[in-house]
């Protein structure tokens, strides 16, 4: 078994830091797991102490493999610092497992990282390997397939991170191009173009949204465990992800999660119905705010056309 490096991005939250670090410590393959943690530098004087209590914290991380501190002298921001990242370790290591500081990882977590990257390592129709799982009412198969990407503890092959585009407004073209826009927002049950538009015009900095429709535009899938497998502490409030999406809150799985011989390598249909009900319940996404918006930079395309280089 080849184990992946694991990517920790933190930021000024030693607390959170400290919970995601000791639910790692949990996984019996954490100790043979080098984990790098990469700590962003302050944006201001105000996160000042908050980052170097964080860094303070990191420097007693043990009971890994090794541990690697990167610590940024200036404030990249979390898009800057996980793209730079997690390109220097895929060019090391030719995969990686990526958390962020707000999460809460299940003891099988590693476990469930590391199987699935070594069984389609080498199967191009799978670019991505996801922990979290919605919480849906419904039953979801064991493991399953689907081209929407969660960003919340993942895993990924160097293959398959030189396709991400940087450029939203190539990624955008593609997806009117080729008339794909309802099934990227899942069935149009939530506007996740939108939030493509955004990172286009400025108003949001993501690297997932670009890294979901770069899978997605190329045909990729990505595999999910049918109960998750971390939790996002961040929605409390404090994190980047605060207030992102609503009743995102899950109780992880209490037993391991198993990859079957013969799960069929298609989008699951089950579970993208049961992901389009779940996105349907949000309120944030059928506001009338949100409808206006969604046509006039679906429909009209307006400020998509006027901004066009």
């Amino acid at each position: 078994m080849q184990y992946a490096p694991i990517a920790l991005f933190t930021y000024n939250r030693a607390d959170h830091t400290k919970q995601a670090v000791e639910s790692l410590l949990k996984n019996e393959e954490a100790k043979y797991s080098d984990l790098f943690i990469f700590s962003d530098g302050p944006k201001n004087e105000k996160a000042k102490q908050g980052v170097e209590e964080n860094r303070e914290y990191i420097h007693t991380v043990q009971g890994f493999k090794s541990v690697t501190i990167i610590e940024r002298e200036k404030n990249w921001g979390l898009a800057n610092s996980l793209i730079a990242g997690i390109t220097e370790i895929e060019n090391k290591y030719g995969r990686v497992i990526v958390v962020e500081d707000d999460l809460i990882l299940s003891p099988y977590f590693l476990k469930f990282m590391n199987d699935a990257l070594e069984k389609y390592e080498n199967d191009d129709r799978v670019s991505t390997i996801c922990s979290f799982t919605n919480p849906v009412k419904e039953e979801l198969p064991e493991t399953f397939f689907l081209r929407y990407f969660a960003c919340w503890g993942w895993a990924t092959w160097k293959r398959s991170w030189n396709l991400f585009e940087q450029d939203s407004r190539k990624l955008l073209w593609r997806l009117r191009n080729t008339w794909r826009v309802n099934d990227f927002n899942i069935d149009n049950s939530y506007n996740f173009y939108n939030m493509l538009y955004g990172q286009m015009l400025g108003e949001i900095d993501s690297w997932a949204i670009r890294y979901y429709a770069s899978s997605f535009v190329n045909d990729k899938l990505i595999l999910y465990p049918g109960r998750s497998l971390c939790a996002q502490t961040g929605i409390d409030g404090s994190g980047t992800h605060a207030g992102a999406v609503n009743n995102m809150k899950v109780e992880m799985t209490t037993t391991p999660i198993y990859i079957g011989e013969n799960v069929e390598v298609v989008e699951s249909k089950r579970a993208y119905k049961v992901y389009s009900r779940f996105y349907r319940s949000q309120w944030n996404y059928h506001t009338p705010y949100n409808i206006f918006k969604y046509f006039v930079r679906r429909v009209i395309g307006i400020d998509f056309w006027l901004k066009k280089k």
